[in-house]
C-alpha cells in the first residue's frame, strides 16, 4: 500500500505521557510522537540512525554530550549507538525517522494491531 492516513494508524501509549503512531517501510520506521509537558525519554542508545524533527512545542534534547532546547523546525541527527535523552518542556509533536527498521517498534505495532 503506497498511501496511508495517520487518522487510521493506531496510537500507542509507549510510556506515561508519550503516545506514538508508527509507519514502517522496508528500510525505515517513522514515529509520530505526541508528548505531554514533563514527559521524559530516559537516556538510551540503539544501532539505528535517527533523525528527529520538532513539529511543535519545546523539547530539551541531549545527544551525546550536547544539549539543546529544540523548537518547531529544529532537527537532530543522531548516529548509530549514540546515547540520547530528552524532556518535553511543553506539549510536543515530534517526528522521528529511524534506519534501518526498528524491529522492536514493528513488533509493538503488530502486537497492538492484534488487539
Amino acid at each position: 500500500m503506497n498511501f496511508k492516513s495517520l487518522n487510521d494508524v493506531q496510537e500507542i501509549e509507549i510510556m506515561p505521557k508519550i503516545k506514538v503512531k508508527f509507519i514502517h517501510s522496508t528500510k525505515m520506521t517513522l514515529a509520530y510522537w505526541e508528548i505531554e509537558a514533563g514527559a521524559v525519554f530516559p537516556d538510551h542508545s540503539h544501532p539505528h540512525e535517527q533523525v528527529a524533527t520538532v513539529l511543535d512545542g519545546e523539547f530539551e534534547f541531549k545527544v551525546g554530550n550536547e544539549k539543546k532546547i529544540m523548537k518547531k523546525g529544529d532537527v537532530a541527527v543522531i548516529g548509530s549507538n549514540v546515547s540520547h535523552s530528552g524532556i518535553a518542556l511543553t506539549k510536543c509533536y515530534i517526528v522521528d525517522v529511524f534506519s534501518p527498521v526498528r524491529g522492536d517498534y514493528l513488533e509493538l505495532t503488530n502486537k497492538n494491531n492484534k488487539k
